[in-house]
C-alpha cells in the first residue's frame, strides 16, 4: 500500500488585533496549532505564548476559537480561503505596529529633494510629464492673446451698468454689474452680476472672498464675452402676469 508522504496544504488569510494589515499564507494541514502560533509570531508581531486564534469562513461569520496546542489545524473545520484571526493578550503591544507616533521622521528640503536624482519629480522631469512637459510656443502665444483679449472686454464693462447675460443653452438674465476683474476662484477675468431674479448662484461672495454684497442667490460671476451692456430695465410681474 502507497503512503503519500506529501502533505497537504491549506491556504490561509491571517488578520491580526495589533494591526489593519491582513495577509495570506499557506500552511500545511497537519501542523500542530502549538507550532502554528510560532508561524503565526513571524507575521503578525504577536507573542506565541500570549495568543487567541479564532477561525473565520469566507463571508467573515467566526467557526470556533482555535484553542488546543497539541490539535492539528486540520481537526478544526478550516478550509482553504478561511482567515485565522491572531487576537494578542499581551497588554503592552497593543497597536504598536499602527502607532506612528514613535517613528523617525525623515524630511528633506525643497532645494535638496529638486537635486536628488532618485526621486519622482526627477523621474517626472526625465519623461517630461505634468508640469515638465514640453510646452508649445503657438499654444502659449494663443492663450496669453486670448487672455489679453478677455482683459480688454472686462475693462470696457462698467461697474453699476445695466447688462444682460446670455450663457449659450440658457435663458438671457437682466441684472446690473457690481464687479470686474480677477477672481481667487478661478483664472482669468470674471465679472460680477446682482440679477433681477433669484437665478444667481451666491451672494456676491465665494469660499471667504467677497467681491460684493446683494441677497442669496441674487449674485453670479460669468465671463465678459457673455456680459451685454445696454439700457436693459428691470422686468417687473404683476399679479396677473406668469
Amino acid at each position: 500500500m502507497a503512503v503519500n508522504i506529501n502533505p497537504s496544504y491549506i491556504n490561509l488569510k491571517i488578520s491580526s488585533s495589533l494591526s489593519s494589515f491582513g495577509s495570506e499564507k499557506r500552511y500545511p494541514s497537519s501542523v500542530l496549532i502549538g507550532e502554528l502560533k510560532g508561524k503565526l509570531e513571524l507575521v503578525t508581531g504577536a507573542t506565541a505564548s500570549m495568543m487567541q486564534l479564532q477561525l473565520f469562513d469566507k463571508d467573515g461569520k467566526m467557526i470556533c476559537e482555535v484553542d488546543n496546542d497539541e490539535a492539528t489545524l486540520e481537526s478544526y473545520p478550516v478550509k482553504d480561503g478561511y482567515r485565522i484571526h491572531v487576537i494578542n493578550k499581551d497588554p503592552s503591544q497593543l497597536g504598536q505596529f499602527e502607532d506612528t507616533s514613535r517613528v523617525e521622521k525623515y524630511e528633506i528640503s525643497e532645494d535638496e529633494y529638486s537635486k536628488r536624482t532618485d526621486s519622482v519629480q526627477a523621474f517626472k522631469k526625465r519623461m517630461k510629464l505634468g508640469r515638465f512637459a514640453d510646452k508649445d510656443p503657438a499654444a502659449e502665444a494663443e492663450a496669453a492673446a486670448q487672455l489679453e483679449e478677455e482683459r480688454l472686454l472686462a475693462e470696457s464693462i462698467v461697474v453699476a451698468s445695466r447688462c444682460e447675460v446670455s450663457v449659450a443653452g440658457g435663458m438671457a438674465r437682466r441684472g446690473t454689474v457690481m464687479y470686474t476683474g480677477k477672481t481667487e476662484f478661478k483664472s482669468g477675468y470674471w465679472v460680477g452680476v446682482k440679477y433681477d431674479e433669484p437665478v444667481g448662484k451666491n451672494d456676491g461672495s465665494v469660499g471667504e472672498k467677497r467681491y460684493f454684497t446683494c441677497p442669496p442667490k441674487y449674485g453670479g460671476f460669468t465671463k465678459p464675452k457673455n456680459v451685454q451692456i445696454g439700457d436693459f430695465p428691470e422686468e417687473n410681474y404683476s399679479d396677473d402676469e406668469m
